[in-house]
Parts: structure tokens; C-alpha cells; sequence
């Protein structure tokens, strides 16, 4: 068993450090407000397509202090928050302590690692959809949730092994990749459709099955691959038609956390997905027209949501 801090405990953070308290790993979820409120007074419950469950009592928290104690800090928090926890948690680390982030994007490791020895970050990524229904319970609505991680150097080590074995035992479905950079970059293309729904007002149903909004994704997608494949990142051709596919088994009600907080008027990932894709497209000089279209399209929202 495991000494596990959460760093965010929304749909991510809740439903996957809620799996690995069942599993008798002792975990302290990091939250705050209304959320750590419920959490200390009711325990944290989790609504499932794979079978509902209680956390009752949870060891829940708005400090960072359990993290010098965590043989694993998962970092589960919106990707524009990665530095403000990771200058947090610096001086107060275990510095035997692997650091998980599971955010959206590409960005991670690298903003964790300007203030975090890069030696104790794992790279990773995980495929959910779950959210916050109301303070202190998470829902899962669809998708098997899957962690996918692995060295940032992709070796082969017995800490990553160790984390193997506890995904396992916690009946979490896990990947340990051979290319982790390959495994963010087939998410990443996938979640930068999040931006495409925002602007277009659509769900997935919506946006596959209309014609001109399908094409819009598809072209979409593949501005993303070029970039990856500039970039040097290892993705197979076909990486395009797969994520079509997958799109296509998504339940069709189903959005995304970036699309529902850009029409909540709340801060969101838009610089971590699309904005990436832009300022790298440029970089490289790969023409990224529809990532363009959605990015700038999309930033009076954001300024606005941010002031």
C-alpha cells in the first residue's frame, strides 16, 4: 500500500484517488471550498458506470503538507494551475516522492520541472469522463478510466513498476507506455477538440454528425498530427482516422471540461490545447488554420473569464 496525496479532487483527482482509497491505499485529497467541506462531513462518494462507492471517513485537506510525507503526488488539477502547485509543494516534497500530473496537454513535466528536481516526475495522462456533480460527489459517465504513464526518459524502473502494481490492486486500468511522449501527444490531439465544441455549440453527437463540423474536426485533428510529427514525436498515420473513430463511440450527450468551463465563464485550458498547437505550428512552420480559427476566437472568453 501506498501514501498517496490528490492535488485536485474533481473528476479526475476524486475518481481516481477515491479507486485507490477503496483500495486501502491511504490517501489525502487536496480540495477546498464548498468540495473539502462535504468531503470532511460525508466522505467522498463516487457515482459509477462501473459501480458507485464511499470514501467514508476521507482524509481531506486545503494544504499541501501531506506531500512530505506521499510516496506519490498525483497532480490532478486544470494545467494552467500545474506551476502555482508546483511552487507550492517544492520545499515541502518528499524528496523520495514520485509526482504524477494527469493534465490535459503537453506542458506539464516542463512547468513541473522548474521547480521540482525532474528526477521525481513520472509523466502521465488519464481518459475519463467525470466530473463534479455537487460538493464532496463525483460522477463517471462514460469511457473506461484508464491512467496511461510511464519515465519521462521511458526506461524501465522499479518505482514505475511499484506503480504498476498498485494501479493494479486498486482495479484501476493502467498503461505503463514504452513512448509516454507519443501516449500525451495521441490525447492531446484528442482533447483539442474540447475548443472546437465550445465554438461551434455542439456536443460530440452534434459535432460528428453535421457534415461541415465533421470536416471541421478531421481537419482539426490532422493540423495536430503535422505538428507532432514536426516536432519529432513518434505517431502513427493512421493516429487521425483512430481518433475519428473514437469520437464516433463517444455517448453522444457527452462535452468536455474545457468546453463546459468556456460556456460557464470560468478560466479554462484553451493556451494548454489549441494555444499550444499555434505557437508550436508557428515554431515549426506547420500551417495550423482551424486551431488558429478556434484558439483566437476563443480568447476574449477567456480574458474575460480571468478578470
Amino acid at each position: 500500500m501506498m501514501n498517496i496525496t490528490v492535488i485536485g479532487s474533481g473528476g479526475v483527482g476524486g475518481y481516481f484517488g477515491g479507486r485507490l482509497a477503496q483500495a486501502g491505499n491511504k490517501v489525502t485529497f487536496i480540495a477546498r471550498g464548498r468540495h473539502l467541506e462535504a468531503i470532511r462531513d460525508n466522505g467522498l462518494t463516487v457515482k459509477s458506470i462501473n459501480g458507485d462507492f464511499v470514501i467514508n471517513p476521507a482524509k481531506v485537506s486545503d494544504n499541501y503538507h501531506s506531500v512530505s510525507n506521499a510516496d506519490v503526488v498525483m497532480v490532478c488539477t486544470k494545467a494552467w494551475q500545474v506551476k502555482e502547485v508546483a511552487k507550492k509543494i517544492a520545499s515541502e516534497l518528499n524528496p523520495e516522492a514520485m509526482v504524477l500530473p494527469l493534465q490535459n496537454g503537453i506542458l506539464a513535466v516542463e512547468e513541473l520541472a522548474e521547480y521540482i528536481p525532474k528526477q521525481q516526475i513520472v509523466s502521465g495522462l488519464c481518459r475519463v469522463f467525470s466530473m463534479i456533480e455537487s460538493p464532496g460527489v463525483i460522477v463517471h459517465k462514460g469511457i473506461e478510466p484508464t491512467i496511461v504513464f510511464g519515465e519521462i526518459d521511458n526506461s524501465k524502473t522499479e518505482r514505475a513498476e511499484k506503480l504498476h502494481e498498485t494501479f493494479e490492486k486498486a482495479g484501476i486500468t493502467n498503461v505503463w507506455a514504452n513512448d509516454i511522449q507519443s501516449e500525451l501527444w495521441k490525447k492531446f490531439l484528442m482533447i483539442s477538440s474540447s475548443a472546437l465544441l465550445a465554438v461551434t455549440n455542439t456536443n460530440y453527437g452534434e459535432l460528428r454528425s453535421i457534415p461541415e463540423t465533421r470536416q471541421l474536426l478531421e481537419e482539426l485533428f490532422t493540423e495536430i498530427y503535422q505538428v507532432g510529427k514536426a516536432a519529432g514525436v513518434c505517431l502513427p498515420d493512421s493516429i487521425v482516422a483512430k481518433t475519428m473513430n473514437a469520437v464516433d463511440h463517444f455517448p453522444p450527450d457527452s462535452t468536455s471540461s474545457l468546453t463546459r468551463d468556456i460556456w460557464d465563464g470560468k478560466p479554462s485550458e484553451i493556451e494548454y490545447q489549441n494555444g499550444t498547437v499555434v505557437k508550436l505550428g508557428s515554431k515549426l512552420n506547420i500551417s495550423t488554420p482551424v486551431n488558429r480559427f478556434v484558439y483566437l476566437s476563443l480568447i476574449p472568453t477567456e480574458l474575460k473569464s480571468r478578470n
